[in-house]
């Protein structure tokens, strides 16, 4: 369970910051659906749990702990986008006329945002997670139990 959400919470860094600080930090919600049935499955694979409720709670504990470390790739994407929306350039409400915002503002919502994107990251990375567990199972992990 650790060794796949470790492996799979490496990808999902990865993953997260690229998406979340290019092109914009609700692009991290994709990220779970991929990386929650990957954790999941792996979990089974490594930890070869015996029935279909504890291959999908290691599944659900593995996730979780991709996306936790993922959660420190979405604080720091917002960190590289509020540098960005620091430069007056960028800054949308000088595009459209209006009054531009201070910067701590900017700060304080990039991280607050960031972090509740994180969170719901968890939260969903953990239940494809169960679900990529019960996928192992269903394939493989029958087979495996029938041996035993």
């Amino acid at each position: 369970m650790v060794k796949s959400g470790l492996i799979v919470g490496a990808v999902m860094f990865l993953f997260v910051l690229a998406l979340a600080a290019i092109i914009s930090p609700l692009c991290a919600l994709c990220v779970p659906l991929l990386t929650g049935l990957g954790a999941g499955y792996l979990s089974g694979v490594f930890d070869k749990p015996l029935n279909n409720g504890e291959a999908a709670k290691r599944g659900a504990s593995a996730g979780a702990i991709a996306a936790g470390i993922a959660l420190f790739a979405q604080i720091l994407a917002s960190i590289i986008n509020s540098l960005v929306l620091q430069n007056p350039q960028f800054q949308i409400g000088r595009i459209w006329g209006a009054e531009a915002v201070e910067p701590g503002m900017v700060w304080a919502f990039q991280i607050l945002f960031a972090f509740c994107i994180g969170l719901m990251n968890i939260g969903l990375t953990a239940a494809f997670g169960a679900g990529g567990g019960a996928i192992w199972f269903s394939t493989s992990g029958k087979n495996q139990a029938a041996v035993i």
